[in-house]
């Protein structure tokens, strides 16, 4: 296999603490040390920064069937999610739409500069395969070359029927799996209830005796509006006090979102070795809370950055949502830097994956990198260009994408398939009118 060489960089992020301007040498998938050997191929990144591939660590890819949905916007979180499910319902959420949403949602992500999505799914009607679903998101995601994690979620489903179907999607698609990861990196599966809005201590003890008996991660979501509404009307308690006594707050569970998370609540949850997810773009624009993001970091949390899904967010965009989650971060007077964002949207979201190998450019790394422009007008006066990739040129794009040691983008176009091939595949939703005005 050729030795790759990518050399010139303005700024090399190795990772969430070191920076360097030194070549990047890829050999077989991998970040190996160098000096490069003679006849590697050489590639030209002068004037750019070079960072690890983006971990999405919270998507919902079907949403990407869903976005700019007049008649969702700025609602309470209990009536966004009873509109979403209208939308579902009348657009008849099967394999194929499931297998569209997800190609569009991959394709953009790579083309944004993430290399691996963890994609919470939510939704699985009873007339429909819960394996036929799984399927057709993982095809999605291997025909067009991103890293996929997924996340077979439940929300109101029956405990026992969702686990077994976990192990099912395990059988057909895992069975070389080691701790959920497929041989090749390229797949893995978690377990992940919406919330305790939704799901019981059932579906939280089924889903948790699965993953323990498989090695799956475990995945949920916490503090939003109508978490902490539903937790307080049913159980008279607050979200993390029920994960907590549900056995779901430890070192293999990462939880989205933790809006509005009190000072107790951090604590109990930094104590619990658990991993948290950051979805600004998602919960700032919706008017859902926004979570303490320096103070869960000085707390010695590992955070992680993610997404959500197209019905609050409209975009798979990671690093506009580490540019929302460093200038929301002043507004909530926490302020986190531009590292610390990139950190996050790199090895701190690949860490509550359990993915020691991704989020990183340190030799033995997979080979998952971005390669960002920083030559243009959109830069000029940046005395860091790292910074600069949140400060300056709000909504770039990288030039060249690598998932394991292969070109996904080069010079910004999608290589493994027709991108808008892959959009004109994937058809409008029905979408209903807007809320009447005031």
């Amino acid at each position: 296999m050729t030795t790759l060489v990518l050399e010139g960089a303005a700024s090399v992020m190795i990772d969430g603490r070191t920076v360097g301007s030194g070549p990047v040498v890829v050999r077989h998938g991998a970040v190996v040390e160098g000096p490069a050997p003679a006849d590697a191929e050489v590639v030209d990144v002068s004037g750019c920064v070079v960072t690890p591939g983006l971990v999405n660590a919270h998507h919902h890819l079907l949403q990407s069937a869903f976005r700019s949905r007049p008649d969702t916007r700025f609602l309470p979180m209990r009536e966004w999610l009873a509109r979403m499910g209208e939308r579902y319902r009348e657009a008849g959420v099967g394999p194929e739409l499931t297998a569209a949403a997800a190609a569009v949602g991959a394709a953009e992500s790579l083309l944004c500069g993430v290399t691996t999505v963890a994609d919470h799914h939510l939704t699985w009607p009873r007339d429909q395969d819960p394996v036929a679903m799984a399927g057709a998101t993982i095809g999605a995601a291997r025909r067009v070359g991103a890293r996929l994690v997924f996340v077979r979620g439940t929300a109101r489903d029956d405990p026992d029927a969702a686990a077994q179907s976990v192990a099912d999607i395990h059988q057909t698609y895992l069975l070389d799996a080691v701790g959920g990861v497929t041989a090749d990196g390229m797949l893995q599966l978690a377990v992940g209830p919406s919330g305790v809005h939704a799901d019981g201590p059932e579906t939280f003890a089924a889903l948790a005796e699965v993953a323990a008996r498989l090695g799956l991660r475990r995945r949920t979501q916490a503090n939003e509006q109508i978490d902490v509404e539903i937790a307080a009307e049913k159980y008279g308690r607050r979200p993390l006090e029920l994960l907590d006594e549900w056995g779901w707050l430890a070192d293999d569970v990462t939880v989205a979102h933790l809006c509005e998370i009190t000072d107790a609540e951090l604590d109990l949850f930094a104590r619990s070795g658990a991993s948290a997810t950051h979805a600004p773009g998602c919960d700032v624009p919706m008017g859902w809370g926004v979570a303490r993001v320096a103070a869960l970091r000085n707390a010695g949390v590992k955070v992680g950055l993610g997404t959500s899904g197209g019905g609050s967010n409209d975009a798979g965009h990671l690093l506009a949502d580490a540019r929302l989650a460093m200038q929301v971060s002043g507004l909530v007077g926490e302020p986190v830097s531009a590292r610390e964002c990139l950190a996050m949207a790199t090895e701190g979201s690949a860490a509550g994956l359990g993915r020691s190998e991704l989020g990183h450019l340190r030799p033995g790394a997979a080979a998952d990198l971005c390669v960002w422009d920083c030559s243009d007008v959109h830069d000029a006066g940046v005395p860091d260009p790292l910074d600069g990739l949140l400060w300056a040129g709000p909504g770039r794009r990288p030039r060249d994408v690598m998932v394991g040691g292969r070109w996904v983008v080069r010079d910004g176009e999608l290589l493994t398939a027709d991108s808008r091939a892959l959009a004109a595949d994937l058809r409008p939703a029905p979408c209903g009118a807007p809320p009447p005005g005031p």
